[in-house]
């Protein structure tokens, strides 16, 4: 049976699902959300690593098994959204499969899981997305100096947006964890433990070429505070919280100084697979991809110029449900 929909002021809340793939993880929010206010109570927060873009940058498709990965992910999504009666759904595929030739395939299994067709969105509607989550509860607030810049490191791409209120420029480019791991530190099928200084030099080279590209629309050095979106900076978070255990409370809008986050990415640049598992807030998932997505991080508080990162747990999968109303 459906649940009642809350009523926030006399107004109807609408239940909305919304579901964000990427390169390396599905994730899914169920939320009501009050179309007036943009209020948004959290219902249901899951998410599942399926490595979607495993292999894309070198084939150009999506492996069999990484399809498979994913839509078992879906189909339990399909579960978690029926039960709680979510009235829309919007499900947004980013980076990996913009970049697969075989991204019909893609399509057609995610409409016959869940009945509806994933939108394969571009990066600046990406950007968009994660802006408005991000700034949702940072909008306002007396200790915090704008423009904001928005950093969404993912397992293909890096969204940079800045601005106020709203969205004055953002651009996506082609550097995250899975795409800068698989490009840089796999050696004939196998992750290098712990990489090389070249292999560390040539990711560094990516990033700073990224965002030397990402410059070039999004005035960087003008933000004022640096938001930070994703697992790869939510787990440096957690790394420099010394927490036992992940704990989205403790970790969302912490400030993770950049001292931090060199020490965390040449802690994690100079460990192994088995070292780099013994961290306990590391999920399995992000073991091998940890190290390159760390490094993202560096490079970009670097080269904006600031000395923290503001850590949020909302972020794209919040600008999506928000959009549904």
């Amino acid at each position: 049976m459906r649940e009642p929909l809350r009523r926030a002021g006399g107004r109807r809340m609408t239940r909305v699902a919304a579901i964000d793939c990427g390169t390396n993880s599905i994730r899914l929010l169920v939320a009501d959300v009050d179309p007036a206010t943009g209020r948004l109570d959290e219902l249901d927060r899951r998410m599942t690593i399926v490595r979607l873009g495993q292999g894309v940058d070198r084939t150009g498709r999506l492996a069999p098994e990484a399809l498979e990965r994913t839509f078992a992910a879906c189909r339990e999504y399909a579960g978690v959204i029926e039960a709680l009666g979510a009235e829309r759904i919007r499900f947004v595929a980013t980076s990996a499969s913009r970049d697969a030739d075989n991204r019909e395939d893609f399509v057609r299994g995610v409409v016959e899981i869940l009945g509806v067709e994933p939108e394969v969105i571009t990066g600046d509607q990406e950007a968009e997305f994660s802006f408005t989550g991000a700034t949702r509860e940072l909008v306002g607030r007396d200790d915090l100096a704008t423009p904001f810049l928005v950093v969404d490191i993912g397992g293909g791409s890096t969204e940079f947006v800045v601005g106020e209120e709203h969205v004055r420029a953002a651009r996506s480019v082609d550097v995250g964890c899975v795409r800068m791991t698989e490009r840089h530190l796999v050696v004939d099928g196998v992750v290098t433990d712990p990489p090389t200084a070249e292999q560390v030099a040539a990711i560094r080279a990516d990033v700073e070429a990224a965002l030397d590209l990402a410059g070039q629309t999004v005035p960087l050095t003008e933000a004022r505070t640096l938001v930070g979106l994703a697992g790869s900076v939510t787990t440096v978070a957690a790394i420099a919280l010394e927490l036992k255990e992940y704990d989205s409370s403790v970790i969302h809008h912490a400030r993770i100084s950049l001292d931090q986050v060199r020490a965390i990415t040449a802690r994690l640049l100079s460990s192994t697979h088995d070292e780099r598992a013994a961290i306990p807030v590391l999920h399995p998932g992000r073991v091998d991809v940890i190290a390159a997505g760390a490094l993202v991080l560096q490079c970009v508080m670097e080269r904006v110029g600031v000395d923290e990162v503001i850590v949020s747990e909302l972020d794209i999968l919040d600008g999506i449900a928000l959009s549904l109303v």
